[in-house]
């Protein structure tokens, strides 16, 4: 690496390199951080903290489908079941999955808390 050291009229110094190696370093400490994200993430996945979504969920979400009705269908629970374990009534819980109505927050808590999810993952 061919570098140069200069000192402003402030007082500090300052290092001059030539753009491939600049580009290098940059490279160089993004695959740092990927390979300590990807190490985080498996860390959470033995942890129980994070989950392996299928293609086909991941899908289902990224297209717009109510992801209320998509986890609960992942999660292989009817909607009176689901309705039963967040403590909400069924029609409500149709009326949210069917877009008629948005949920409010703590209805949304105790849903992500039902199908064991971020209340990200739902709103």
């Amino acid at each position: 690496m061919n570098a140069q050291f200069l000192t402003t009229p402030s007082g500090e110094r300052m290092v001059v390199i030539p753009e491939a190696d600049y580009e290098r370093l940059v490279s160089t400490a993004e695959d740092a951080a990927d390979r300590a994200a990807v190490a985080d993430f498996r860390h959470r996945l033995a942890a129980g903290e994070e989950e392996l979504v299928p293609d086909e969920i991941a899908g289902r979400l990224l297209s717009g489908d109510n992801p209320v009705r998509v986890w609960r269908e992942h999660r292989g629970l009817t909607i009176s079941a689901l309705a039963a374990q967040a403590g909400i009534g069924q029609p409500y819980l149709s009326e949210i999955e069917t877009g008629k109505k948005e949920g409010g927050i703590g209805t949304m808590k105790k849903l992500a808390a039902a199908l064991g999810v971020a209340i990200d993952d739902l709103v």
